[in-house]
């Protein structure tokens, strides 16, 4: 589903126009975004967590030659599924 597709769900949902929730989407957006950007979790309860973690610097090889390559410890952003979503799921 995109964006836009859930934007146009919600708002036939509830009444609201099309702006209003694409704002509101976005504005909900922006504030995980910054939140894993300053280093915080962002936490849902019955949907998941937002969170970062450190990757260890580790030596990888290049497919296209064979050489190995660094590659240096970096963050990046994960998602952890919440149990009630897990079980939502798997009963589907």
């Amino acid at each position: 589903m995109t964006k836009a597709e859930i934007v146009e769900d919600i708002a036939s949902k509830t009444g609201l126009t099309k702006k209003d929730v694409a704002t509101a989407m976005d504005m909900f957006l922006e504030s995980i975004s910054k939140a894993l950007s300053e280093g915080k979790h962002y936490e849902i309860r019955g949907f998941g967590t937002f969170k970062v973690k450190n990757r260890k610097s580790r030596m990888a090889r290049n497919p296209r030659t064979g050489d190995s390559v660094p590659v240096p410890d970096r963050k990046v952003p994960v998602f952890k599924v919440s149990k009630e979503l897990k079980d939502l799921v798997a009963n589907v």
